[in-house]
């Protein structure tokens, strides 16, 4: 699709409206993504970004013909440090599990191949990029060293509060405010501090320390996407401080010009009446989910409210996923004769380009899922088949064979006990032995296995 026709519209943080996105760059437009502090496994609140942002990523990809899409890794920070001294071992041991295990988690739920990003910078490979940006924001007069540590001159920037619409005093008063002797200023934002001898630290013009949050994601946006880039994306309760901050930084170091073009935050998911965080204790772990229940499944629930509404988490929202998936697959497998391409309908497209509204976007998918098991003609089956694909292909959804997806959490051996009861069962009904017969089935529904017979044969699937 040409890129000057292209009629995607999204909500910008900036100016609170829907706007029509033409990237600086219309060969290869630029999206960052905050990424995830590897100290410990994430919480499923943790992959709505990854997934939600994965699809306008593919989006992208499609409508302009390529994308640079950086979701940084953060492997330098307090919680690490404490996590290593308590377990007496370098922060690389820690940091290492864990961005392997995030990466893991998340290709479960689909966020791979066009879905993915194709930058992920770590922290502690950017320390001179870091330091490079710290230096010119002194120079500048926008940062002061003091005490080891250098902090960042909020009343130096003329637009600090522009992102989050609320003046300073409103935001300090909001927000944890660290409170000491070195600031000029209480909102003053650390950008480097100092490591004692049982910290990690690099040298530095202001002595042996480490990066403060805010001036990695700048310092890393900026080594990969330049000094502007189109879209910044990342969770609701990173717009203050931390985007407020990469804002206020990025800007006073590039001479004024604009950071983002687009910010897009996404809700927060709730579970149990609050905010889920690992502050609170009421998290549930990707890492366990995904092992629990089909991963798939999980994808689908993330992306049945819009990305910017709060997200209830709940097992009936996992099990309505599974259900829903199962009557789809359902459809798929009724086709399996039927000869289809894979294109994308242009309702999922218009979904899509209204500000990702993905619940339209699955919507439509269940349309099209209805009317391919009332179609009647081969032509209207193929076609509606070949949408339905296409349709769960943009969402990363239904690209499994529908076999898979029913046989889902066993293995061949049980697949083909499985099948010896169905087809004993079968010969049962033949032989008039309706006793045992029912026998069969009730004892393959104790296992949580369920029987439909339909006039192409006897179908299961695991409840």
């Amino acid at each position: 699709m040409n890129p000057s026709s292209s009629r995607l519209h999204l909500h910008n943080t900036l100016t609170r409206r829907l706007e029509p996105f033409a990237p600086l760059d219309a060969a290869c437009p630029t999206m960052y993504v905050c990424g995830p502090t590897v100290y410990n496994y994430v919480h499923i609140g943790n992959a709505r970004g990854p997934v939600v942002f994965g699809v306008l990523a593919a989006l992208l990809r499609r409508r302009f013909g390529g994308l640079r899409y950086a979701r940084n890794i953060t492997d330098v920070d307090d919680k690490i440090n404490a996590a290593a001294r308590d377990l007496g071992v370098p922060i690389a041991t820690i940091t290492d599990q864990y961005a392997a295990a995030y990466r893991d988690d998340m290709a479960a739920l689909g966020v791979s191949g066009e879905f993915a990003p194709d930058i992920e910078p770590a922290a502690t490979a950017h320390m001179p990029q870091m330091i490079a940006m710290i230096e010119r924001l002194i120079a500048d007069g926008h940062a002061y060293a003091a005490e080891g540590h250098v902090l960042f001159a909020v009343s130096s920037f003329d637009g600090y509060g522009k992102l989050s619409r609320r003046d300073t005093e409103e935001m300090l008063a909001g927000a944890r405010v660290e409170v000491a002797p070195y600031k000029r200023d209480a909102g003053d934002f650390v950008l480097w501090k100092p490591s004692g001898d049982d910290l990690p630290g690099w040298d530095s013009p202001w002595g042996r320390g480490r990066p403060g949050w805010h001036i990695e994601c700048s310092a890393m946006a900026e080594a990969h996407l330049g000094e502007t880039i189109d879209i910044h994306a990342g969770g609701v309760d990173l717009q203050f401080p931390h985007h407020e901050n990469e804002v206020a930084q990025s800007e006073c170091a590039h001479g004024g010009a604009p950071f983002a073009r687009f910010w897009l935050h996404n809700g927060m998911l709730n579970f149990g009446g609050a905010k889920m965080a690992k502050s609170v204790g009421n998290i549930q772990r990707v890492h366990d989910l995904v092992r629990q229940h089909p991963p798939e499944a999980l994808r689908y629930a993330l992306l049945s409210a819009h990305y910017r509404q709060p997200l209830e988490w709940s097992d009936g929202l996992i099990e309505q996923s599974v259900r829903t998936l199962d009557r789809l697959y359902g459809t798929l497998r009724d086709l399996a004769e039927v000869e289809a391409d894979v294109a994308i309908p242009g309702s999922i497209e218009a979904a899509l380009d209204d500000d990702l509204n993905t619940p339209q976007a699955l919507a439509e998918i269940a349309r099209i899922a209805g009317e391919a098991r009332r179609a009647d003609s081969a032509a209207e089956k193929a076609r509606l088949k070949t949408e339905l694909l296409g349709a769960g292909r943009v969402l990363g959804l239904l690209q499994q064979a529908p076999a898979d997806w029913f046989a889902r959490g066993a293995g061949n051996d049980d697949d083909a006990r499985i099948q010896s009861l169905i087809d004993e069962r079968i010969e049962a009904k033949k032989s008039r032995d309706f006793a045992r017969a029912d026998a069969i089935r009730q004892q393959l529904a104790d296992e949580g296995i369920l029987l439909e017979d339909t006039p192409q044969g006897v179908r299961w699937k695991r409840a």
